[in-house]
């Protein structure tokens, strides 16, 4: 494929949030109130907005006949290749909270840079999907602020869940050879530039919520070379379901 590299840098921006929102889809009628469960709810339907425009894109550039909806669900587990922490599985409130913030603070700082892309597509997406993206990151702050400096319970609940999903949180800044490739052509933002940043605005937010910020310097990594948990291959059967059992379906 001649744009080979942007095609992978494209699904590994988009898998992210497509894991994402289908695990942020699992909680339709399971949230711990009606307003909330709602906004779960708009939550994924905005991830899986932006995937939309990000494998019209990826097929596009393809040009094998494949549709958004061929790539977004019908490729195997090692085709994916978002990170591990957003397939890490909904355990409970505390760690769907948790894994949407070290996401969401990550995932606008990374939009926000990507607004400078020279790739108009990719550019475009960027400042459609930021404001979304910012609201994900209030939301999702204010929940961890609000278990952490809670009630006894929910801020040993919040506290657990932070140190079981920061393991995952180092990857969000390994560059794979499609990233080298794309930020060299200045099409792609150079994620290691915001690790500092991140760490400091988690950090703040924990500290806020009166939190711990995990001392482990041990981390998990692979998602982004398609090497996944064991979750992965149990979110894609409920994913791909509908998609193998009637092709063709469209979104």
């Amino acid at each position: 494929m001649k744009n080979d590299n942007l095609y992978k840098y494209i699904l590994g921006i988009a898998d992210n949030s497509l894991i994402l929102g289908q695990r942020l889809g699992e909680l339709c009628g399971h949230g711990p109130s009606l307003e909330t469960d709602i906004a779960c709810t708009n939550l994924s339907l905005d991830l899986l907005g932006q995937v939309r425009s990000y494998y019209q894109y990826a097929a596009k550039i393809a040009g094998d006949g494949r549709s958004e909806d061929d790539i977004a669900m019908l490729r195997k587990e090692r085709d994916y290749l978002n990170v591990l922490l957003v397939e890490q599985p909904n355990t409970d409130f505390a760690y769907c909270m948790g894994r949407q913030f070290l996401f969401d603070v990550y995932h606008f700082m990374f939009l926000n840079e990507l607004q400078k892309s020279t790739d108009f597509t990719l550019s475009a997406i960027a400042i459609k999907s930021i404001k979304e993206v910012s609201y994900h990151q209030r939301f999702s702050s204010d929940w961890i602020k609000r278990l952490g400096d809670g009630t006894e319970e929910s801020h040993l609940k919040m506290q657990t869940a932070i140190d079981d999903l920061w393991t995952y949180t180092d990857e969000l800044f390994h560059q794979t050879d499609a990233d080298k490739a794309m930020v060299t052509e200045g099409i792609g933002v150079d994620i290691t530039k915001l690790k500092s940043a991140y760490y400091q605005k988690v950090s703040d937010i924990l500290e806020e919520a009166t939190l711990k910020v995990p001392e482990s310097k041990y981390f998990q990594k692979g998602g982004k070379q398609g090497i996944h948990t064991e979750h992965m291959g149990f979110l894609l059967a409920e994913l791909q379901y509908m998609q193998r059992a009637y092709p063709n379906m469209e979104w």
